[in-house]
């Protein structure tokens, strides 16, 4: 669908918003008629031949044919992370439709006992054609607490994958072998230049980006470290400028970073804009909205203290400023993921229940934009 089109179909729907907003949010997860949602992944206790403790640490990425891919960590004897857990697997869906129906749950990512792999996340390089598929990996009886990164690929949308391939070596030094790190569960970008970029943790020697310049082939770590930062996303401006949006565990709001010479050089502020208790978050560039530059959206659950409020936000000011919210989840949320679709339309994927469910929730552009005013 065209920027033109869809710019019409906001116009036209902004008297409806107000109607649409008085929906409960409260009805059937199928049916609502505020959003579309239903469950993705969720525990089931009565499956004895899968049994599965919870399911953590969505990503979603809209491939190169406009489908969606959704993946989630299966942890299977506890809901601990990858450094206490033997057997976690990574688990995907796709929808082909606009995420109103997915396919059956496949393993993509399953080790033997011992051998873990957590926290997906994705790219979409439509330059060509590819997903790339990251998730951290460790041995636990050859390699206790050291942390490995892993990449798959997909050259048809998500059907298919290639084995792994550990990239460790190439982005993270020698001396870092035993500390902390991990690769920021979610996702990635794409710039317009060419480059791939993820964000990476080390706990002890702070934030890094990875990129690629050759399309995935070989990755090497920026050797600029920012702070204050944990889980982050990365995104290309309008301007071309690179922006980090930053989980910070501490002040109960997101940071901002900036670099204007592709990450050698970053400024950092607190965004009191964007409360947050502490979460991991997504931001992505919109195209069918705000001008020639389109906009920006995020999510996250919006609350300094408590993991709550999933809200979604737009800002045409390259993330000065932000919309008031609105809120897809009333009360208990976790982390989340969010993708745009050819149609408009935007794709969440967020925890719920204590994590025993991943859900997805699709929002039209006249429920986010369609007020017409900030």
């Amino acid at each position: 669908m065209s920027k033109i089109l869809v710019a019409i179909i906001l116009l036209l729907s902004c008297m409806r918003v107000a109607q649409a907003e008085k929906v409960s949010r409260e009805q059937s997860e199928e049916t609502s008629a505020a959003f579309f949602r239903q469950k993705l992944f969720s525990v089931d206790a009565q499956d004895t031949s899968r049994a599965v403790s919870c399911y953590r640490i969505p990503a979603v990425t809209t491939a190169p044919d406009g489908s969606l891919i959704a993946a989630i960590d299966e942890r299977v004897p506890s809901c601990g992370d990858l450094k206490w857990s033997r057997n976690i697997n990574i688990v995907i869906r796709r929808s082909t439709d606009g995420g109103r129906t997915w396919d059956r749950v496949e393993r993509v990512a399953d080790f033997p006992d011992g051998q873990s792999a957590s926290d997906p996340s994705l790219i979409s390089d439509t330059v060509s054609g590819t997903v790339f598929l990251f998730y951290n990996f460790m041995d636990h009886d050859r390699a206790k607490d050291e942390y490995f990164f892993h990449v798959m690929r997909s050259e048809d949308n998500g059907l298919t994958w290639s084995g792994p391939e550990d990239i460790t070596a190439q982005v993270a030094p020698e001396e870092w072998r035993g500390d902390f790190k991990f690769l920021t569960s979610g996702q990635g970008t794409a710039t317009r230049d060419g480059r791939l970029l993820h964000t990476m943790v080390n706990l002890q020697k702070g934030l890094h980006l990875i990129e690629s310049t050759d399309g995935g082939l070989t990755w090497q770590l920026l050797p600029t470290a920012i702070v204050p930062a944990d889980e982050s996303k990365v995104i290309e401006l309008p301007d071309g400028r690179w922006m980090i949006n930053s989980r910070v565990n501490e002040g109960g709001m997101r940071w901002i970073h900036i670099s204007e010479d592709k990450g050698r050089l970053w400024t950092s502020s607190p965004h009191p804009g964007l409360p947050d208790p502490g979460c991991n978050g997504a931001i992505v560039h919109y195209p069918y909205f705000g001008g020639e530059a389109g906009c920006l959206l995020f999510v996250n659950a919006a609350d300094p203290e408590y993991r709550r409020n999933l809200t979604l936000r737009y800002s045409t000011d390259g993330g000065m400023t932000w919309s008031s919210g609105l809120v897809l989840v009333e009360g208990d949320t976790g982390y989340s993921d969010l993708a745009v679709l050819p149609s408009g339309e935007i794709a969440v994927v967020c925890e719920r229940d204590g994590y025993t469910v991943c859900e997805v929730i699709v929002v039209a552009p006249e429920q986010i934009f369609g007020q017409c005013t900030r």
